[in-house]
């Protein structure tokens, strides 16, 4: 399992927010590049981006420091927030980016999951899966839709996504620990790489996902920010785990 950790923008910010409220923000830096290259030096597999303007109101402020972000680092970079059609696709893959993460256009447009794969590659496209009291949440967080988790998920694989991120909202920055058995529902549930986010607080936490098999990766955000952890004793959490045969 690996661990990926998580920047998200906001008006060219390092911002967390707490469940998913646009209102409700912590600021964490002002120089995304920096933070972005210290999760890399910290042993980091991937880096987690989400541009939180885009995915609230549908157009980017932050594509400067995406791009920036995407060219510097060494290691690959995922990125979702307000993609919703093939061109925003493409310029974000041209800028260096090497997965991106569909989530409200998905929920809404299979069709379109189908030709993004078609078109860059199933492992080029990713769909972010956030649940909110049992139904897929969009639009930032702020609508819900009329179709649960599992059933999505099932769908957007049959469309050729190659990875899926399920975050449970109400778990996402409270540091109370993940959503345990809805992960390992959705890990059971379809064969593609499973992602988990939201609520991770502890390295316990990270032990207790990896003994999830099957389980590709977990997200970290506020964890890492606010000191609770770092990122080489998740690491090293993770890897110990996978050596004695836990996910």
């Amino acid at each position: 399992m690996i661990i990926l950790p998580a920047i998200d923008l906001k008006d060219g910010k390092v911002v967390r927010l707490r469940q998913g409220r646009a209102d409700d923000v912590t600021v964490y830096s002002d120089d995304p590049v920096a933070q972005a290259l210290e999760w890399e030096r910290q042993g980091g597999q991937w880096l987690h981006l989400v541009d939180l303007d885009g995915a609230f109101t549908g157009v980017s402020r932050n594509f400067e420091a995406i791009r920036k972000i995407a060219t510097t680092l060494r290691i690959p970079v995922e990125m979702g927030g307000g993609i919703r059609d093939a061109e925003t696709v493409a310029r974000v893959l041209e800028a260096g980016v090497s997965r991106v993460i569909l989530g409200t256009a998905a929920a809404q447009n299979l069709t379109l999951v189908r030709e993004l794969a078609a078109r860059f590659g199933g492992e080029k496209i990713a769909v972010g899966i956030d649940a909110k009291n049992g139904k897929v949440a969009v639009k930032g967080w702020t609508e819900a839709v009329d179709i649960g988790p599992i059933e999505l998920a099932r769908e957007v694989a049959a469309a050729g996504a190659r990875t899926i991120i399920y975050t449970d909202i109400s778990t996402d920055g409270m540091l109370q620990g993940p959503n345990l058995p809805a992960m390992r529902e959705m890990v059971d549930a379809v064969g593609c790489q499973i992602i988990a986010s939201g609520g991770v607080g502890s390295v316990d936490d990270i032990r207790r996902l990896s003994e999830i098999r099957g389980l590709y990766g977990v997200i970290v955000g506020k964890a890492l920010y606010d000191g609770k952890v770092t990122l080489p004793e998740m690491l090293t959490a993770a890897a110990s785990d996978a050596a004695t045969g836990g996910g």
